[in-house]
């Protein structure tokens, strides 16, 4: 038993061979998010407040994400597997802790996309549910909720090793896939998340695109621009800039998230277990949990590349540090 124990450990710690640093990527991973953080909550973005609240909370889902994701269960194979990192107790909380990250940054993508569709497509209830105090509610209740939802899976799981009379790390229980309380569990949280969740923001983005289309022609027309008069539209322009970074945050998400569903898909269908998986389903299982990951982890990057004003205070942000550094100097000179 201990050799197999001390044979395995020595896997999990050569894994850093062929991965990146988990304690460098999630360090500078975490820097990242919470300059964007601080960027986003000044406002100086050209967002309104509301969109901004939503902003910074799947922000923040990203920075707990790498929290729970990387620092805490990966450094723990790589670095610390000595440490109470590895006891079951500790492990489950982290484990849970991860899934409720990943569900808050599905669910806070679905709000900010509902948000941009009450924005866009209802104008007459724009002004009732497009405001900062809906968007702190909606937030707050979607966060009250998943924590609620993940309560059971404390339960679910059980220690992978007992070494010394010591549980160490954790692994779903056999019987996870078998019992029916536990495979009604796992339908209703695969259901939740992403199968509803995808669905709605397809759905959603569809009647938006639709609204757009219909408003842009009937624009164009009272504008005289089907007849050939170019003459600018600041509303239009206004609402293609926050279609675009609609689009890409929920675009992305659909399109990570799509290999998830896909081996979902496959495993209600065939009606194989997860565990009976063989070579290449269990590597496609896999590959659907990396983009998966991934998936949780873009938000920021989406941010710099669609918003002109984010980079613009990402890059006043980042020169900060030397421009303070130089003033003070030229202080010390004069």
């Amino acid at each position: 038993m201990l050799f197999e124990v001390s044979t395995r450990v020595q896997q999990l710690s050569s894994l850093h061979i062929c991965c990146p640093d988990p304690i460098k990527y999630g360090s500078w991973r975490i820097r990242v998010n919470l300059l964007a953080i601080v960027i986003l909550s000044q406002g100086n973005c050209g967002l309104t407040t509301c969109t901004t609240r939503y902003l910074v909370a799947m922000a923040m889902t990203d920075l707990l994400f790498i929290i729970t994701g990387v620092l805490l269960w990966r450094i723990t194979f790589y670095y610390f597997l000595g440490s109470f990192l590895v006891i079951t107790p500790v492990c489950i909380v982290i484990a849970v802790m991860f899934r409720a990250a990943t569900e808050f940054s599905v669910w806070f993508t679905v709000a900010f996309t509902f948000d941009r569709f009450m924005a866009i497509c209802c104008q007459k209830l724009k002004t009732k549910y497009c405001t900062e105090k809906t968007a702190v509610v909606v937030l707050t209740t979607t966060s009250i909720l998943l924590c609620v939802k993940n309560i059971p899976f404390h339960f679910a799981y059980e220690p992978l090793w007992i070494i010394d009379n010591i549980p160490c790390f954790c692994a779903l229980k056999s019987n996870y896939y078998t019992d029916p309380g536990w495979v009604g569990l796992d339908w209703l949280d695969t259901l939740l998340t992403p199968l509803l969740p995808f669905a709605l923001i397809l759905l959603l983005n569809a009647l938006t695109v639709r609204h757009i289309l219909v408003a842009s022609r009937i624009r164009k027309g009272l504008r005289g621009q089907s007849k050939g008069v170019n003459c600018s539209d600041p509303e239009m322009d206004s609402r293609r800039k926050s279609v675009i970074l609609l689009f890409t945050i929920s675009g992305s998400f659909m399109l990570l998230w799509l290999v998830y569903v896909i081996q979902f898909l496959y495993y209600i269908i065939t009606g194989s277990e997860p565990g009976d998986y063989n070579d290449s389903e269990y590597m496609f299982k896999r590959f659907g949990y990396m983009l998966r990951t991934l998936s949780c982890c873009t938000n920021t990057f989406i941010y710099v590349v669609t918003q002109s004003k984010f980079r613009e205070q990402f890059r006043i942000a980042v020169k900060y540090p030397v421009t303070s550094i130089i003033q003070f100097m030229n202080k010390l000179s004069n």
